[in-house]
């Protein structure tokens, strides 16, 4: 039995849940993980059980809980440094981190007008209120790609931290139809086409359970 179990939300649409999940493939470990449908009765009640936090996802390792995306990251990058969850760089390094607190306390127009829904598509218009988030989003992609992105597809070459965070970004756009440009484009595709990534969308695809607030 893996040591590792990650408590997650409904895959179609808890946006957190995927990069702890991601992140957790990068690292390249075996894992259990649980499901635990959001917006039920029995939710929280349920969630409580495994985090303080209320909130998914959770690693709980050895009977050692981390909540948090961010932190579960730095956690398995302490544990697995080989799985090059951060750039080797210094300086790639911390712009990696600032760009992932960017991602993690920010963009909240975005989040609000496109939730995550993977297994849909839907026309919806970029209002003004997120046309700023999106323009930084994109600048970030495209910066990082100029600036640290040799030597792979990905923000800093490989698949890092950074990566997971924007992940569920890139599935925001996509269900919502959002033409991308130039080297925001290939970014996208290139995380797209990530096979943990395809992993969690055919799970995504396939789950019976419906959130009627994230439909439209």
């Amino acid at each position: 039995m893996p040591d590792f179990t990650i408590y997650l939300g409904n895959k179609n649409y808890s946006s957190w849940s995927l990069r702890g999940w991601l992140m957790l493939k990068q690292a390249g470990v075996a894992f259990d993980e649980v499901v635990i449908p959001l917006y039920q009765p029995q939710s929280r009640a349920e969630i409580l059980r495994h985090t303080p936090s209320g909130k998914l996802p959770t690693l709980v390792h050895g009977g050692f809980a981390v909540w948090e995306s961010l932190a579960i990251g730095e956690y398995l990058a302490e544990l697995f440094p080989a799985a090059g969850l951060w750039p080797k760089d210094a300086a790639a390094r911390a712009h990696a981190r600032a760009i992932s607190h960017e991602m993690h306390a920010g963009f909240l127009p975005l989040r609000r007008h496109f939730p995550m829904n993977m297994r849909s598509s839907f026309d919806r218009a970029v209002v003004p209120e997120i046309q700023g988030d999106v323009d930084r989003i994109t600048a970030i992609w495209r910066d990082c790609r100029r600036d640290y992105g040799a030597g792979g597809d990905f923000l800093f070459g490989s698949f890092t931290i950074a990566d997971a965070m924007y992940a569920p970004v890139v599935s925001r756009f996509r269900t919502f139809k959002l033409a991308l440009e130039g080297e925001a484009e290939a970014y996208a595709a290139a995380v797209t086409a990530w096979p943990a990534y395809q992993a969690w969308l055919a799970a995504a695809r396939a789950e019976p359970m419906v959130i009627e607030r994230w439909e439209f």
